[in-house]
C-alpha cells in the first residue's frame, strides 16, 4: 500500500486483527480497512494502565468500534514498572496481541513512514547492526499469524490529511509529549533540527532502513547456506568443529541469525567474544556464557542454546511423559530425581551400570541430569526420562563429590 487511494492486495482474503490504541494513526487504519474489508476485520485494544485517562481510551475504542459494527476486545496488561517502561510495554502489548491470533489471522498496526525513521535512528544510537539498523519489516510471522503494517510506506503528513477529510476524532497520549522517553526525544527535538538541513529525511531515513533490510536477508541466505553446506545443524545444535573451519565473521553470522530464529535477545560484542572465546575451550570442558535468561553451553563438540524462561514455563506446567502417562495411576506412584552413587540395570543388559555412566552414553548434558525424571511403582524403578525402561536400581554409598554429581 503506497496511498490510501490504494488497496492493499495483501490483505485480500485475510482476516484482519488491528491493534487499536485510539490514537490518530490507529483509528485512521481503522478506518481505511473498515471501508474496504468490513466483513473480514476485527480491533482489539490493550489498556496499559499506565497513564489516569487509560479507562477513557478504552472506553472511546469500544465506542468507536461500535458505532461502526466492528468487534472490539480490551486486554488489560498489567506491566513492570520497575524499569524500561516502554520496553516492557511493547512486550506484553504483543504478547496479548498474538494470543488473540489464530492461522490466517494479520494482526495490523499503524506504523508509518515516519515511525520507521525513528525507528533507524534509534538503533543507530544504540550502535545496532544490519539486523536493528532494518528497523521495522513490512510483514513478520507472530503467533499462529501475522504481523502486518500497511502504512510503513505513508507518511504521518498523509495520516493527518485523511482524518481531517474524514472528520475522525481520535484520543491524544499526554506522553507522547515527555521527552524523557527516546522515541519521543528523537521525534520531537531531533528530527526537527535535521529537517532544518535536510528535506525529505523521513523519506531518506525509511529509504537507508530498506537497504539495510536487503542487507539484512543477504547475511540471513548466507547463514543459512552455511548451515546447509557445512551441516553444522543438528536438533539445534551447532557443530563445533565444523563452525571453526569458518572465518569469524561468519561465524558470527551464523550465531545472530540461529540466535534470531530461537527468539533469544541478541547479544552485545562483549557477549558475541566470550561465545566465540566459548568455541575454544578445551574438549573435556563444559563452559558457558550468559546473559539474561539465556545461555549457550558446550558439550561434546556441540552449542546448546538454552533459554531459562522457555524452561521455567515447562516445568511450571503439568507432567508430559509416556512414562508419568503409563503408571501415574499405579499404587505408590512416585517422581525422584538422581542421586549421587546410583546404578542400574537396563534391560538386554546383564549387569548393573552407573547412572552416571548411563547419561553419558546417552549424551545427556551434565546440566541436565539433575531434572531428569525418574518414574517409580513401590519404591522400584520403572523408567527414566529420555533413557527408557529399567530392571533394577541399586544404590550405593558414595562420596558426594562434583564429579560424582556430574
Amino acid at each position: 500500500m503506497e496511498s490510501f487511494k490504494d488497496k492493499d492486495t495483501f490483505l485480500e482474503g485475510k482476516k484482519i486483527v488491528l491493534g487499536l490504541s485510539g490514537g490518530i494513526d490507529s483509528v485512521v487504519l481503522l478506518h481505511y480497512l473498515q471501508q474496504h474489508y468490513p466483513h473480514q476485520l476485527r480491533a482489539v485494544h490493550c489498556n496499559h494502565h499506565l497513564s489516569q485517562h487509560s479507562d477513557k481510551w478504552q472506553a472511546f475504542c469500544l465506542t468507536l468500534c461500535q458505532t461502526h459494527n466492528i468487534d472490539c476486545i480490551n486486554i488489560d496488561l498489567d506491566l513492570d514498572k520497575s524499569s524500561n517502561i516502554e520496553e516492557n510495554a511493547r512486550k506484553m502489548r504483543y504478547l496479548a496481541l498474538s494470543s488473540q491470533l489464530k492461522e490466517n489471522d494479520v494482526l495490523c498496526t499503524a506504523h508509518h513512514k515516519n515511525d520507521q525513521a525513528e525507528t533507524l535512528l534509534l538503533q543507530l544510537f544504540r550502535g545496532a547492526g544490519a539486523a536493528g539498523l532494518s528497523a521495522m519489516p513490512k510483514s513478520k510471522a507472530l503467533g499462529a499469524g501475522e504481523h502486518y503494517r500497511p502504512l510503513l510506506n505513508i507518511n504521518k503528513a498523509d495520516i493527518l490529511q485523511y482524518a481531517q477529510d474524514h472528520q475522525l476524532s481520535w484520543v491524544e497520549d499526554d506522553s507522547n509529549t515527555d521527552t524523557n522517553f527516546r522515541r519521543n526525544f528523537v521525534r520531537l527535538a531531533i528530527l526537527p533540527k535535521l529537517e532544518t538541513v535536510y528535506q525529505n529525511i523521513h523519506n531518506t531515513l525509511a529509504r537507508s532502513a530498506k537497504h539495510q533490510s536487503e542487507s539484512l536477508q543477504l547475511t540471513q541466505d548466507l547463514a543459512k547456506s552455511d548451515i546447509k553446506q557445512q551441516q553444522l545443524m543438528t536438533n539445534k545444535r551447532l557443530n563445533v568443529t565444523r563452525l571453526l573451519q569458518l572465518k569469524p565473521y561468519r561465524i558470527k553470522n551464523i550465531l545472530r541469525y540461529h540466535l534470531s530464529n530461537l527468539e533469544f535477545l541478541a547479544p552485545t560484542d562483549k557477549i558475541m567474544q566470550q561465545i566465540l572465546g566459548l568455541l575454544h575451550a578445551k574438549e573435556d570442558a563444559t563452559p558457558l556464557v550468559r546473559w539474561g535468561e539465556f545461555e549457550i553451553r558446550r558439550y561434546q563438540n556441540q552449542l546448546y542454546f538454552i533459554n531459562n524462561q522457555t524452561i521455567k514455563k515447562t516445568t511450571a506446567g503439568t507432567v508430559d511423559c509416556t512414562y508419568y502417562t503409563e503408571f501415574k495411576d499405579q499404587d505408590n506412584f512416585s517422581i525422584r530425581y538422581r542421586q549421587a552413587g546410583q546404578r542400574i540395570t537396563l534391560p538386554n543388559k546383564n549387569h548393573a551400570q552407573s547412572l552416571k555412566k548411563v547419561l553419558q552414553e546417552a549424551g545427556i548434558p551434565p546440566w541436565e541430569r539433575p531434572t531428569l525424571k525418574m518414574y517409580y511403582v513401590n519404591n522400584q524403578l520403572q523408567a527414566i526420562e529420555r533413557i527408557g525402561y529399567a530392571q533394577q536400581v541399586v544404590n550405593e554409598v558414595k562420596s558426594k563429590s562434583n564429579k560424582d554429581s556430574q
